[in-house]
């Protein structure tokens, strides 16, 4: 079974809550706090989801992907298909990652960006198209959790305890260079799940402003829904 739970990135101006227009690009930091056990069952997996659409609601992901049999890697995904595993940047409990995607329509292509923030290594994968009339724009970002369960109905114990933050969108400010892009945080959250089941055994906390941008934790707990922020 498939499960999620999380929140849709908005930009609240005054009393109207938005996805911005022109998005090419999306990033935030994930921080491993703390280990809490592999539960994950047999053959089963879990996400911490970076999450982007394009205007024809085909999804972009740099995801952490914890299976029943490993601690946890990095994972660049196109439409719903694993392209690539980060070889170089595996999980550590107290390091914090950098995960950027960027659209690139000059070259037809995904670029997923991974950081190491405590040992300054990076890599790099680019995922070239050849899926004609793809559209290079943002329609919505999606953070948060999500769970195949292949051997119950129902979700089960994260496996680490995590902060998200500096969670942003970026634009193109220069038409004649795709890769000239600056970068804007959100300030908004709108929950988002898939309504299957009316508990997760997660819990979202410690959600505030940081340094300008939307930030917030995630501990094993209970909730109904994903986050809401400024709503």
């Amino acid at each position: 079974m498939h499960f999620w739970t999380g929140s849709l990135c908005y930009v609240k101006d005054q009393s109207k809550s938005f996805f911005p227009q022109r998005v090419v690009a999306i990033s935030d930091i994930i921080t491993l706090i703390a280990d809490m056990g592999n539960h994950i069952p047999h053959n089963s997996w879990m996400l911490y989801l970076l999450e982007l659409f394009n205007r024809q609601n085909i999804a972009i992901e740099l995801n952490l992907i914890c299976s029943f049999n490993d601690d946890g890697k990095f994972h660049a995904i196109f439409n719903g298909s694993n392209r690539y595993q980060f070889k170089d940047i595996v999980p550590i409990v107290n390091h914090s990652y950098l995960r950027q995607i960027i659209m690139n329509p000059r070259t037809q292509s995904i670029i997923y960006i991974l950081k190491d923030q405590i040992s300054n290594k990076s890599e790099k994968f680019t995922l070239l198209l050849d899926k004609e009339g793809f559209v290079f724009e943002g329609l919505n970002h999606f953070t948060g959790i999500e769970w195949w369960n292949k051997t119950g109905n129902f979700p089960y114990p994260i496996r680490y305890k995590v902060e998200i933050s500096q969670l942003l969108y970026g634009l193109n400010d220069n038409p004649s260079d795709p890769e000239s892009i600056s970068y804007f945080p959100y300030n908004q959250l709108m929950p988002n799940k898939e309504g299957s089941t009316k508990e997760y055994p997660i819990s979202f906390y410690n959600i505030e402003t940081k340094d300008g941008c939307v930030c917030f934790k995630i501990d094993s707990g209970s909730c109904e829904t994903g986050m809401k922020y400024s709503c």
